[in-house]
């Protein structure tokens, strides 16, 4: 069928729906026309519309043809970060076909998009162990892997997908994303390219733009090694002291060369942060724009990337370190943006004393006992799940962060379990949250550590889970985190968090 036919046929489908004298038949060929409107739509890389047609077929499918429209629909739904519509149809899905490795993959990357990663984990497993070489659970896996800081192994399952089906342009962008992790920025750059190389024409989503960036500024190194450390072993452990101002943890750091500044420890960012002052003053060139996401009105922000020269941070000297500037900086605001780092986005695991006031980080820290140890992911950024009411979800680990949040779509699932709403004027890093509230009476559970009928910021994490590509459940900070010795170890994939005296 052309696509003029098709969208002609899509036209009157309505109508061929609706009629309450419609034959089965009738029926049969109009989800037919849905399944494959659906399906050229997504090819060109109109994922809204497609989610559309997959919707109406689902609607009407009969059973042997419900898979089939059920697959398209999650599919679009992920493309879109609908990710409670993907879920709640995967998990259909893989009930109606519990031995199917596609549909439990399928499940496993609905799962993984909810910010579930562990159980997302499960479900490739269980898919892989009924198809070994099926490519999307061989790339669930390797996210997984990664995830977990096994780079290596990564790597090697991503690129065995990549090899089984090398036109599915995820695959690309999860190798892509693990070479940049492992600091082999052309590497990453040339799997950048082979992602934007097979997305539609009209694809123009913030994946794919900030995709194209990315591969910019990744060439833009050159010959300069990333994150090149100064006289520094893989073996070696660094100290600095900090001091808490507004409950918001503070180190200096020197830049460039010039004198040594006030710098927020912001585990809740995936780059160095500098204004756009500092960058004029110290001689940070912008490379390209780039897109960035927070809690706040102004939603997705275009800011700039550009590259620090020289960072010290203590006795660490590192050369060739990604920073964001932030320009254009954000207008009618309360308070002035701030510099900020985080030891994890520079590739170290970090252990921070709320008593001591000190932060040790590290290649490989020691492991020390704990009393509360909970599996850490490292996708984007560092998270941990937890439960909300009876919900799971994940939490970022957020030491720039000042209080326990939750997402507006997890507050949602609480529905009559909770009190009354408080509204609340919340600024972001993206500008004021204007819905923003105070839910009292929330339980949660972090393992052991349990808050009874406590009061949670509910905030619109809307905008960056669909940038970071998964459904941001809540933030863990500062009023959580300065009751312990808290040890973030991405080589062994742990949060551990030792009871203060």
């Amino acid at each position: 069928m052309t696509r003029l036919r098709l969208l002609a046929a899509a036209a009157v489908i309505g109508a061929v729906v609706l009629a309450g004298d419609a034959q089965g038949t009738a029926q049969s060929q109009s989800v037919d026309i849905q399944i494959q409107l659906g399906t050229m739509l997504f090819n060109e890389g109109r994922y809204q519309e497609s989610l559309e047609a997959f919707r109406n077929a689902v609607r009407v499918a009969p059973a042997d043809e419900m898979r089939e429209a059920r697959t398209g629909y999650i599919q679009s739904a992920l493309r879109v970060a609908e990710f409670d519509i993907a879920r709640q149809e995967a998990e259909r899905l893989a009930e109606a076909s519990p031995r199917s490795a596609d549909a439990l993959a399928l499940y496993g990357d609905a799962l993984w998009a909810a910010g579930l990663f562990d159980q997302a984990e499960a479900k490739y497993a269980q898919a892989l162990s009924l198809s070994p070489d099926l490519p999307r659970g061989i790339h669930g896996m390797a996210r997984s892997l990664a995830a977990r800081g096994q780079l290596d192994k990564a790597l090697s399952e991503a690129q065995r997908a990549v090899k089984l089906t090398p036109r599915d342009l995820e695959i690309h962008h999860t190798v892509g994303s693990i070479y940049e992790r492992m600091h082999k920025f052309e590497e990453a750059a040339d799997a950048y390219s082979n992602y934007v190389n097979l997305l539609p024409n009209k694809d123009n989503s913030n994946k794919a733009n900030w995709s194209r960036a990315e591969i910019r500024f990744l060439r833009s190194f050159g010959q300069r090694v990333p994150f090149e450390t100064e006289g520094a072993s893989d073996n070696q452990i660094f100290t600095i002291p900090f001091k808490l101002v507004n409950e918001k943890v503070i180190v200096r750091a020197k830049v460039n060369g010039g004198l040594a500044q006030d710098f927020v420890v912001d585990t809740g960012s995936e780059n160095t942060v500098i204004t756009r002052p500092t960058a004029t003053r110290l001689g940070i060139l912008p490379v390209t724009q780039t897109l960035s996401a927070g809690v706040g009105d102004v939603g997705l922000r275009g800011l700039q990337l550009g590259r620090i020269d020289t960072l010290e941070l203590g006795d660490l000297k590192i050369h060739n370190v990604p920073c964001l500037i932030k320009n254009p900086p954000l207008r009618d605001v309360p308070i002035r943006e701030t510099e900020a780092l985080s030891p994890l986005s520079l590739g170290y695991s970090m252990t921070i004393d709320y008593q001591a006031h000190v932060i040790t980080f590290g290649r490989h820290l020691p492991v020390e006992p704990a009393d509360v140890e909970l599996p850490l992911r490292l996708y984007r950024l560092a998270t941990v799940q937890g439960t909300i009411g009876s919900h799971r979800a994940n939490f970022i680990v957020d030491t720039g962060g000042e209080v326990i949040s939750i997402s507006q779509a997890m507050a949602s699932l609480l529905g009559n379990e909770t009190g009354r709403k408080i509204n609340l004027r919340v600024f972001g890093t993206s500008g004021w949250d204007r819905d923003a509230f105070l839910l009292p009476g929330v339980n949660l559970a972090f393992d052991q550590i349990q808050y009874k009928n406590y009061s949670v910021v509910v905030l619109n994490f809307e905008t960056p889970s669909a940038l970071l590509g998964f459904q941001v459940g809540g933030i863990v900070g500062h009023s959580f985190l300065k009751n312990y010795k808290v040890a973030i170890d991405l080589e062994h994939g742990a949060l551990r968090l030792s009871k203060l005296s």
